[in-house]
């Protein structure tokens, strides 16, 4: 059926540029006009930030594309910021037109107070720079009030989090990568409140090295992913659920909202540190020099299939029992650090009767993932979604160096998965058992989640440094849309 037409709301002779042209602001949310040679409009739900009343003339603060202002063109472009002034001599008629548009403005349910996070020492250390350069003059743009913290170390997000009333907010802004957006999704779910509190909406405008979520989002409706689209998404208030993953060890859980690696993956990300002076080359770089020099660990993987997936592994029993004396890895690590039984304490899932299946290794690597992207030129999970309940397994057991380069330089495509090499399926619930090296068995391998360290064995990368949990046996399960993000679909 063919839609019907849009009606006007209000229509008004205004000076534009010094032209009387007829404007109508209609109820599918547009403003239109003419300029003479060509019919222009304005998409105020996609385009338009705010308004400012400057006596007779009404200024809309927008963001177009080309610097058009032409919404009704269906061409893809850069978008910039640009101010549309309308001059009306009557009083009655600017009151009435601002009435409206505030009352329009008002019904597409965006934010109005947000608190933002700037983590100045992430990445290129480009995060204050692009607060003051793109994030907050939009935000102001859009009228929406701001507070703001710069955070001074590691974890003082999350700590900020765990106390913050969030009663004053709208929503959570964390201009970084994905690390700040990690402390504060673990702050909201230790929280006494948790279970409103998790509720509350997060932005991530990207800004530091990985950039992987604000990546997923942006991504999935085909745009770029830079800070002004993601400030956009903010701005315009629309949301969707996140599964969280409970990473578990005894009393110890992490929560996870991107991704677990162990094996291949874990020792790029980490390892390459101490080549960091190197810039974003060093990831790459250290890659080659894995795979030239290929380690594989033995250990064993159970996990309970998503529906479809059934084929994969062995049949096996539920195996995430006590992990007490099972690390003889690294007999140094201190004791896992206890966290308090209040906040939230996992999906409530009874994972011993559900039906699990193992693989044993050795392994190449282990990966899983809850969003496509584990950074901006890393497509690990072509097919993960945000809110499925599921994490995206990818495998690799044994694969000769050739092709295992070939495969890892596919991954800004995801065409990885492709590979005879990789098996790539959905799982409910995990459980990691990891072994040690399998040419030096006093030797252990380094467990990453969302970019931090979990565990680290004997004889890794600084396995004197204290660690979340030891580097033993830990299981993970998913809860549904548990978190909200704003996103720009």
């Amino acid at each position: 059926m063919d839609q019907p037409e849009s009606q006007p709301l209000i229509s008004d002779r205004f000076l534009i540029n010094g032209t009387l042209t007829s404007v109508d602001f209609c109820d599918d949310g547009k403003i239109r006009w003419s300029d003479g040679h060509t019919d222009r409009c304005l998409a105020v739900e996609k385009e338009v930030l705010g308004f400012a009343s400057e006596g007779s003339r009404i200024r809309i603060r927008a963001i177009v594309e080309n610097g058009g202002g032409l919404c009704c063109v269906g061409s893809r472009g850069k978008l910039v910021r640009k101010d549309f002034v309308f001059e009306i001599a009557s009083a009655d008629s600017h009151r009435l037109w601002c009435q409206k548009l505030r009352e329009y403005i008002d019904s597409l349910g965006r934010p109005k107070r947000l608190f933002v996070f700037v983590n100045p020492f992430g990445g290129k250390k480009s995060a204050s720079k692009i607060f003051l350069d793109v994030v907050s003059p939009l935000l102001k743009d859009a009228d929406i009030q701001l507070t703001i913290q710069e955070t001074k170390h590691q974890l003082h997000a999350k700590a900020v989090t765990q106390t913050l009333d969030l009663s004053k907010y709208d929503g959570l802004v964390c201009v970084s990568g994905d690390g700040i957006l990690v402390e504060v999704v673990n702050g909201l779910l230790e929280r006494d409140d948790w279970d409103s509190a998790i509720k509350m909406p997060i932005g991530v405008v990207p800004a530091g090295t990985g950039n992987g979520m604000a990546k997923s989002l942006l991504d999935s409706v085909g745009e770029p992913c830079s800070p002004i689209n993601a400030v956009l998404a903010i701005i315009r208030g629309h949301k969707c659920s996140l599964d969280v993953a409970t990473i578990l060890q005894g009393e110890t859980k992490f929560f996870s909202v991107l991704m677990l690696a162990w094996g291949l993956v874990a020792d790029i990300d980490i390892e390459s540190e101490k080549y960091r002076w190197m810039g974003s080359a060093r990831l790459d770089f250290y890659a080659l020099q894995r795979i030239l020099h290929l380690r594989k660990y033995n250990g064993c993987i159970s996990f309970v299939p998503a529906p479809g997936f059934e084929a994969f592994g062995e049949p096996s029993t539920y195996k995430g029992g006590s992990t007490s004396g099972l690390n003889t890895f690294n007999p140094s690590q201190e004791e896992p650090i206890k966290v308090q039984q209040d906040g939230y304490q996992g999906p409530n899932i009874e994972l011993e009767k559900l039906q699990w299946r193992t693989i044993d290794g050795p392994f190449v690597s282990i990966w899983l993932h809850n969003v496509p992207w584990g950074a901006e030129d890393t497509m690990a999970a072509p097919d993960a979604k945000f809110s499925d309940g599921c994490l995206d397994l990818i495998i690799i057991r044994d694969c000769p160096k050739l092709p295992l380069l070939a495969l890892m330089s596919e991954l800004n495509k995801g065409n990885h998965i492709k590979s005879p090499y990789v098996m790539y399926f959905k799982v409910k619930a995990f459980v990691l058992e990891p072994g040690p090296r399998t040419e030096d068995p006093t030797k252990g391998g380094i467990i990453d989640s969302d970019g931090e360290v979990l565990a680290r064995g004997n004889g890794t990368y600084k396995c004197d440094q204290k660690a979340l949990m030891a580097y033993d046996s830990l299981r993970i399960a998913v809860d549904q849309g548990l978190a909200t993000v704003f996103s720009p679909i």
